[in-house]
């Protein structure tokens, strides 16, 4: 067993185990309808098994990032369909990720410039890129206990549009200090509501979403479970966004041991390697995790060929997902078997517009 080989991923039988991670790449048309441009580049980084694609909103509130894709118009659904064929005929398949980005926004991204919506009030430090230049982040708005059932069912509403779209399945996005991460972890959370406090009201927004993300997706397929078709994205370390927990390890092996009662297609965990900048100072969460969870698990951080190699070999992980190394190397899979030099990644056209640092990376010079 290697990062070759074939695997069943909830209802999904995958070529290999190299997912290509999301990345946001902000190459979305103005209405955040996606184009064909994205559909070329994804169908270009089709050899991976499993594709997750970029973040992509789930309202106009979840909106936090400039010309990224979105998930709630039927010209949404249209434009997700060029990319969902595009990479079917290549011969992979396809998950699209749930964003809901809470208080990393700003006014300049919501609906009649209302105020973002989190788990509390607490501003984050830094600066955001809105459409009328850098600015400080706002302080939030805490969401109020009536209001969290719309979100809930936000999800669920963008779940159902994925699979009209073509996606072969969804993750949700409750990773990176993005709102439902803002409810897991105290640095945000400060509620003292059935929402906040305790681990268990922490993980309720997670598991009230997961639950209705499950339930939307229609099951078809003769033998096929719900569940199967959803994973969630969780980042233990992660400090973006300002971010940070007292107790990262005690919540996330929570989370992931309450994972467990949807039968997911796999749990997808964003924790740095030793030396890579999402990595912790203390014990890493992803073998405590792995303890307790009992489906797929998928590995992001900063894995080279080698490492990812030995962690599937060994049963560490189940799956590696690889973001910048796919970015600038459209055949990804092919160099990691033949042992070719990765193309480097230009930092200044990740998040350009057009097809420069986009779809203009070289494959692997073919010889006869």
């Amino acid at each position: 067993m290697d990062l070759f080989t074939p695997i069943q991923v909830g209802a999904t039988q995958l070529k290999n185990r190299i997912v290509m991670a999301p990345m946001t790449r902000s190459r979305a048309d103005a209405d955040r309808s996606p184009n064909s441009l994205m559909a070329e580049y994804y169908s270009q980084r089709a050899a991976a098994g499993l594709i997750i694609a970029e973040a992509t909103q789930i309202s106009e509130q979840a909106a936090g990032a400039i010309n990224t894709p979105g998930i709630h118009t039927a010209q949404h659904i249209q434009g997700w369909r060029l990319v969902t064929d595009a990479v079917h005929a290549q011969g992979s398949k396809i998950f699209l990720q749930l964003w809901h980005t809470g208080r990393a926004s700003h006014p300049d991204f919501q609906p009649n410039g209302a105020i973002p919506v989190s788990a509390s009030a607490v501003t984050p430090a830094g600066e955001i890129h809105t459409p009328s230049g850098k600015k400080s982040f706002v302080r939030p708005r805490a969401l109020e206990l009536d209001e969290i059932p719309a979100i809930v069912q936000t999800y669920a509403e963008a779940t159902k549009r994925a699979q009209a779209a073509g996606f072969d399945g969804v993750e949700i996005h409750a990773a990176n200090g993005y709102l439902i991460d803002q409810f897991l972890r105290d640095g945000v959370n400060q509620r003292t509501d059935a929402y906040g406090g305790s681990i268990d009201n922490r993980l309720r927004l997670l598991l009230e979403v997961t639950e209705s993300v499950v339930n939307a997706w229609s099951v078809d397929a003769p033998g096929e479970r719900l569940g199967q078709r959803v994973g969630v994205r969780l980042s233990p370390k992660n400090p973006y966004l300002d971010m940070r927990d007292s107790d990262p390890n005690s919540l996330f092996t929570a989370a992931a041991s309450a994972l467990n009662q949807f039968n997911l297609a796999y749990l997808h965990v964003a924790e740095g390697v030793p030396g890579q900048f999402l990595a912790g100072e203390d014990e890493p969460a992803t073998p405590l995790m792995r303890d307790v969870y009992q489906g797929l698990l998928i590995a992001n951080g900063g894995y080279d060929f080698n490492q990812g190699t030995t962690a599937v070999t060994s049963g560490e992980v189940d799956l590696i997902a690889y973001g910048m190394p796919f970015l600038a190397n459209p055949d990804l899979p092919e160099r990691f078997r033949s042992g070719a030099r990765l193309n480097p990644p230009n930092p200044l056209t990740i998040y350009a517009q057009g097809a420069a640092g986009y779809t203009d990376y070289p494959f692997l010079a073919v010889t006869i």
